[in-house]
């Protein structure tokens, strides 16, 4: 009898062992579903390696994942796009060779980088936060959109410099809003950058008008007073962005959709802020402005499915840039981070290696 007791008494204690985990999860789930897509990223970044670290520039912090040193290959720079952040670029981390140095940096104002009440949000201005020049000139560095007000001056080593980045020319990817600012930088900047590929780049003048063009208008016309789709505030509103962003349809339960919106809310005042910047005549056509002067190799991946930058912006960017390589995705939005990370990866890693055996065979014929 004493021993059936203790059987008992095993099987409860094993199942209450297993019960409380179970019960914190689904608790998570239905409680705190925006805690658990913070834990969720900070597991995959330590899966892939990514470390986070900081880099103060003058006051001003940015803060960056990154994998790998310095190589034979170049280091990888990555921007990510609007109202997004450095893990967005976890999907396509994951298929690139971990010996490669990768650089995922948090745009200004954005997740864990410094949120100021002097910046401004146009094209020009986020790259003057990529790039510092010395000597009490303007700062600029590498992520989204976003650029100082002259009363805002940064005078110390740029981020670029602070990490050790530009000891050699680095490859610059960018993607969306992102995308624009590394144009715009590679533009300003050639002797930084030895090649960089545009994910379905911000900044051009498209011919043909999408759904988010539309939607555009709409705000344009109501003094921007209706919703912009960009900026969720609802679960709803939330799996509506998804479905303009990405052609491929995610199924993601709505208490997951709630946890992404309470991520996000706290920051939309913030969005909003940048996305009138953004649309703006100053930078809505920033990269197009800029095309003529970019001189390094260059790559464009598109969804042709893209339902917020029409796909038309490559035939355009390829027409102002003889020799630019142009890959289009079959059945893929704009989210081709999301929908295609596989065959991102491969693509920039194709072009990266490609460009390096060219320059090679130049040095070798010289």
């Amino acid at each position: 009898m004493a021993a059936d007791l203790n059987v008992v008494n095993l099987f409860i204690i094993a199942g209450g062992t297993l019960a409380i985990p179970i019960l914190a999860f689904v608790a998570s789930v239905l409680l705190w579903p925006a805690a658990l897509i913070k834990v969720y990223y900070w597991y995959w970044r330590r899966t892939l390696g990514l470390q986070v670290r900081y880099a103060d520039c003058g006051g001003y912090r940015f803060s960056y994942t990154y994998r790998g040193k310095p190589g034979m290959r170049p280091s990888i720079l990555m921007l990510h796009g609007f109202s997004a952040h450095k893990d967005t670029w976890l999907t396509v981390v994951k298929y690139l060779p971990k010996h490669l140095h990768i650089v995922c940096v948090d745009m200004p104002g954005h997740e864990g980088t410094t949120r100021t009440n002097t910046d401004d949000y146009s094209i020009e201005g986020q790259v003057r936060r990529i790039h510092q020049v010395r000597r009490g000139q303007n700062i600029l560095i590498c992520t989204e959109i976003i650029p100082l007000k002259s009363t805002f001056v940064l005078t110390s080593s740029q981020f670029v410099e602070t990490i050790g980045l530009n000891r050699k020319p680095f490859h610059l990817v960018g993607t969306a809003m992102g995308g624009n600012v590394a144009g715009v930088y590679a533009a300003c900047y050639p002797s930084e950058i030895c090649g960089m590929t545009l994910i379905c780049p911000d900044g051009i003048k498209h011919p043909h008008e999408t759904k988010f063009d539309n939607h555009l208008q709409d705000l344009e016309q109501s003094n921007y007073t209706l919703t912009i789709p960009l900026i969720p505030t609802t679960p709803e509103e939330m799996e509506d962005m998804f479905r303009l962003c990405s052609h491929v349809r995610f199924k993601i339960p709505q208490q997951i959709l709630q946890g992404l919106v309470d991520v996000r809310q706290p920051h939309n005042t913030f969005y909003q802020e940048v996305f009138m910047e953004i649309v703006s005549e100053k930078s809505r056509y920033a990269l197009q402005q800029h095309l003529h002067l970019i001189t390094a190799p260059l790559q464009v991946i598109w969804g042709k499915q893209d339902q917020v930058v029409d796909v038309s912006g490559a035939a355009v960017i390829s027409e102002m840039v003889p020799g630019c390589r142009i890959d289009l995705l079959e059945n893929c939005g704009h989210s081709v981070v999301m929908e295609r990370p596989c065959r991102t990866a491969k693509l920039i890693l194709e072009f990266i290696i490609l460009q390096q055996d060219a320059r090679g065979d130049t040095k070798k014929s010289s």
